[in-house]
């Protein structure tokens, strides 16, 4: 089946009694699987276990996951007041040392470096993992389920453009067998003849153009990712497009050889986004 590298999925879920946890991940078209997290404080050391599970899912596509936490209630505040304690010695210290009159402010204390905090959770990572891996799960399947709609989609897009390619082959076919017949018919000497057949001779392109061009449509159902073999075959339909134009003895021939070039690079365009 093919699949899309382009795709969004996402999931929120009650954690008890820690909280609530949503995932969003996102994908885009890239050469290889890429991976980017944002994870909230004190979750990095999810990151490999995260990367696992989309690993087994997804084989292609830059894929964008963030991770948002909201713990149940309020955090508590806290004072560090040996700390407090510290800075007021030293500053009643500099009072005295300089004689200065200014007293010290409450809102200059709480301030300081490492008075003010809010209490951190006391749920580690490691015990919430279980309720955020069904969570990780949930949201991939919305994605992949989105990117195989996608790549259906894209499916009969290329399909259809395969066909394209293949009327307009044919169509060269009879053009290059017309255009040999009323040239050869004209010359009167084998080694001229010889000689144009040699030039102009595009059957092996033709024959190699017709081959990937069924090859092409056979990889369309196959269970692996297929969009860098699909790229690859496309490439060689390029290929075999410019040589027989660069060997076309035929107004009407290099016409059509441009419209094939037209066709396979509005079909590779649209390959970038298959996994």
């Amino acid at each position: 089946m093919m699949n899309s590298m382009t795709g969004f999925g996402s999931k929120e879920k009650k954690i008890q009694p820690w909280g609530k946890a949503s995932l969003e991940l996102r994908s885009t078209n890239h050469k290889f699987l890429e991976i980017v997290l944002h994870l909230p404080e004190g979750f990095l050391s999810l990151e490999d276990k995260i990367k696992k599970e989309i690993e087994q899912k997804v084989k292609r596509g830059r894929i964008t996951c963030v991770v948002n936490v909201a713990e149940n209630g309020s955090r508590g505040v806290f004072i560090n007041k040996k700390l407090l304690r510290v800075y007021l010695e030293q500053l009643k210290g500099i009072q005295r040392q300089f004689r200065i009159q200014e007293g010290i402010s409450m809102d200059a204390l709480i301030h300081l470096p490492g008075i003010l905090s809010l209490n951190t959770s006391r749920v580690s990572a490691q015990s919430v993992w279980p309720s955020l891996r069904l969570l990780v799960r949930e949201a991939l399947d919305n994605l992949v389920r989105m990117r195989r709609k996608e790549g259906a989609a894209l499916g009969v897009y290329l399909a259809a453009q395969n066909k394209d390619l293949k009327n307009i082959l044919a169509s060269v076919k009879n053009a290059f067998r017309r255009a040999v017949e009323a040239r050869l018919s004209k010359m009167k000497q084998d080694e001229e003849r010889a000689a144009f057949l040699k030039e102009s001779d595009i059957t092996e392109e033709m024959d190699r153009l017709g081959f990937h061009l069924r090859n092409f449509t056979s990889k369309f159902y196959r269970a692996q990712p297929v969009g860098k073999e699909l790229d690859f075959i496309a490439q060689e339909m390029q290929r075999e497009a410019n040589t027989m134009g660069a060997k076309s003895c035929d107004a009407v021939i290099s016409g059509l050889v441009v419209q094939l070039k037209s066709q396979i690079e509005k079909t590779r365009e649209q390959l970038q986004n298959i996994e």
